[in-house]
């Protein structure tokens, strides 16, 4: 998408950006250290509609940033079609974690973290989501802020879409 089509309006930035949750598998994740040391890496994540679960080693710069819960960034796409979450990560061990949604993580995966000892979950809460394609979509880019999703969608044809804003 170039600058010089029209922005897409809040509803299909919405859709989309439900659709990159649902099926995207990887994500770039950010963290920083107590002393503010950043770290960027890229994990496999599923989206259960209100979390984002991802995992990694317990002793992982990401892992040991969040320890035991801590603010982290997550984006997914690309440079010109990107989704920026912000939100708070929780570590997760696996042995806590419900066997259905370790079982959805792993069926999207094809990956079950739930067998490798030193790792563990995190699990992201969203409190801003931003959407957008290019310069003349940073208006209005906002989709979630402090955890309320500001756009919602009552069009019959977004009734299938899972976790779609009420």
């Amino acid at each position: 998408m170039t600058s010089l089509e029209p922005p897409r309006s809040p509803e299909q930035r919405l859709l989309d950006t439900l659709d990159r949750l649902r099926d995207d598998k990887d994500a770039w994740v950010a963290t920083a250290s107590s002393d503010g040391t950043p770290c960027l890496v890229p994990l496999w994540f599923a989206w259960d509609g209100a979390t984002l679960l991802m995992a990694t080693r317990r002793t992982n710069p990401t892992a040991v940033n969040v320890t035991p819960t801590g603010p982290i960034r997550v984006t997914l796409g690309t440079p010109r079609d990107v989704v920026l979450i912000e939100g708070e990560a929780e570590i997760v061990e696996g042995t806590d974690l419900p066997s259905a949604v370790g079982d959805a993580f792993a069926a999207k995966l094809a990956w079950d973290p739930r067998k490798g000892s030193r790792l563990v979950y995190l699990r992201t809460t969203p409190y801003t989501v931003r959407a957008w394609r290019g310069v003349n979509e940073q208006p209005g880019r906002d989709l979630m802020l402090s955890g309320t999703w500001l756009v919602r969608s009552s069009s019959p044809a977004t009734a299938d879409r899972s976790a779609l804003p009420s």
